[in-house]
């Protein structure tokens, strides 16, 4: 299941780009946890293999969709033609996935989004980076009267509660008819940002990460084939791991072994050499030492 969900395979959009990174840094916090331990260290080295293994000799990231560009796409279905032009995009939170919301929505030909976060900061360094755009940034404490002005509303933060219930909602004004009409709640925050309960408002729908299945569905028969080739690298690194795991038990054993044989090695040169007498070079003692060594290690190496 890890080398599936390292590869992108156990992600909702195929390939998912930022999965490896996370399981990279579970990795990387775990080695500082008492019990991860040598195994699961092992098992985690070899499924970050895996990805790396799958993204590079695959396809699989040629084109692949990430939930933030999946949620703009499907931003853009729900939109009437070329309503993502005109559309006013609000997107609440600017960690990654709301960073890469708001790249997908520029690259769509969004001109002007207005963007809430807790700190200014984030969205002046984007707003750097995407100089061809206007991010108008505005603090959380202005989140409802924004939404008011927006017919797209984004959320992506890491809030324990939703920020948007019914009663924030109905009293919003209407969203103008040559988008639609209906203010869409786009929510790929876990856990959710939105209540399920706005939808239950006239002219106001909402989207989570499990609506992000009618995107990803799109292309399910590229999706398929891609899914197959990765799959037999990660049967190739399943099978590493487990020789890799089972030299482990055997690893004890094959040390007492060369430790016998080591006994035996030295006993039979001390013998060796006293028969030899004095006379014996240094050069030829370190010959019949090399020699003995090289015997043993020979022996040794097949088992």
């Amino acid at each position: 299941h890890l080398f599936q969900v390292s590869s992108g395979l156990d992600s909702l959009v195929l390939g998912e780009g930022q999965i490896l990174a996370q399981v990279k840094q579970v990795h990387k916090v775990g080695q500082g946890v008492v019990g991860f331990g040598r195994n699961i260290g092992g098992l985690f080295k070899h499924a970050i293999t895996a990805g790396k293994r799958v993204r590079s000799e695959t396809s699989i990231a040629a084109g692949a969709v990430s939930v933030s560009s999946a949620a703009v796409e499907l931003a853009i279905m729900k939109l009437p033609k070329d309503g993502i032009l005109s559309a006013r995009m609000l997107v609440i939170g600017a960690g990654k996935m709301g960073k890469l919301v708001i790249k997908h929505l520029i690259a769509k030909g969004c001109k002007r989004v207005v963007v809430v976060n807790r700190s200014e900061e984030r969205v002046s360094l984007l707003q750097e980076e995407l100089s061809g755009a206007e991010l108008i940034y505005q603090p959380l404490t202005e989140m409802l009267s924004n939404a008011a002005g927006a017919d797209v509303v984004f959320t992506s933060t890491a809030s324990e509660t939703p920020l948007f219930l019914k009663e924030h909602v109905e009293n919003l004004p209407p969203v103008a008819g040559q988008v639609g009409g209906t203010r869409l709640f786009i929510d790929i925050s876990v856990p959710r940002n939105v209540g399920t309960c706005v939808s239950e408002v006239n002219l106001a729908r909402v989207y989570n990460v499990d609506d992000l299945k009618e995107v990803v569905e799109a292309n399910k028969e590229v999706r398929q084939k891609k899914a197959l080739e990765a799959q037999m690298i990660i049967d190739e690194e399943l099978r590493q791991f487990d020789a890799w795991r089972d030299s482990l038990e055997t690893v004890p054993t094959i040390k007492k072994l060369r430790a016998y044989a080591e006994r035996i090695r030295m006993a039979e040169l001390e013998k060796c050499l006293s028969k030899l007498g004095d006379d014996v070079s240094k050069k030829n003692r370190k010959l019949v030492d090399d020699l003995s060594r090289g015997i043993v290690n020979k022996l040794l190496h097949g088992p």
